[in-house]
C-alpha cells in the first residue's frame, strides 16, 4: 500500500474515532445514569427506586434526580408541604390532573401583575373559614360558564369602583 493511501486511511480512521468520541456523551445520556453514578445523597433520596432505576426512561431519571436535589435543599416544613401536595396529586383522577396541568399553564402565561393578584386572592380565599370556602366553591361549581364570566365581570367592576374611591 502506498504512503498516500495509508495517510488517507489513517485520516479517515482518526476522523471516525473523533466523531465517535463526540457521540459518547449523547450515547451516555441516551442510556441514562446508572444507579452507581448517582451521588450518595441522590441514592439516599431515591432509595425506593433502586431496584427499578435502570428500567426508568431517561427523562424520568433526570426529573427524579432534579427532584432529589431540590428535596435535599428543603427545610422540614417545606418537605411536609411537598409530601402533602404529592398525596393530593396521587389522589386526583386523570381528568383532575389534566385540569390542574391546564390551570398551571394558564397561570404561567399570566403577567407578573396578574400572578400577584391570583396569589393575593388565593391567600384571601384560604384565610376564610372552611364553611365559607365550601359555600363559595359549591356556588362557583353550580354556575355555568356564562354565569361565571358574569360573576367575574361584576367582581372586577366592584374592584375598579373601590380603587377609584381611594
Amino acid at each position: 500500500m502506498d504512503t498516500e493511501r495509508r495517510s488517507v486511511l489513517r485520516w479517515f480512521a482518526g476522523a471516525a474515532c473523533l466523531s465517535l468520541l463526540g457521540l459518547l456523551p449523547a450515547l451516555a445520556l441516551a442510556d441514562g445514569v446508572s444507579w452507581s453514578q448517582l451521588s450518595a445523597d441522590e441514592q439516599r433520596v431515591l432509595a425506593r427506586l433502586k431496584d427499578r432505576w435502570d428500567t426508568l426512561p431517561v427523562e424520568r431519571q433526570e426529573r427524579l434526580r432534579r427532584g432529589a436535589v431540590r428535596w435535599d435543599g428543603m427545610s422540614p416544613d417545606e418537605r411536609a408541604l411537598a409530601r402533602e401536595r404529592l398525596e393530593k396529586w396521587r389522589d386526583m383522577s386523570p381528568a383532575q390532573r389534566a385540569r390542574a396541568r391546564e390551570n398551571l399553564e394558564r397561570y404561567r402565561s399570566l403577567s407578573p401583575e396578574q400572578k400577584a393578584r391570583v396569589r393575593k386572592l388565593l391567600k384571601r380565599f384560604r384565610s376564610l373559614p372552611p364553611e365559607r370556602r365550601a359555600a363559595l366553591r359549591a356556588r362557583w361549581q353550580a354556575m355555568d360558564p356564562e354565569q361565571r364570566a358574569a360573576a367575574l365581570e361584576r367582581a372586577l367592576k366592584r374592584r375598579a369602583a373601590r380603587e377609584g374611591r381611594r
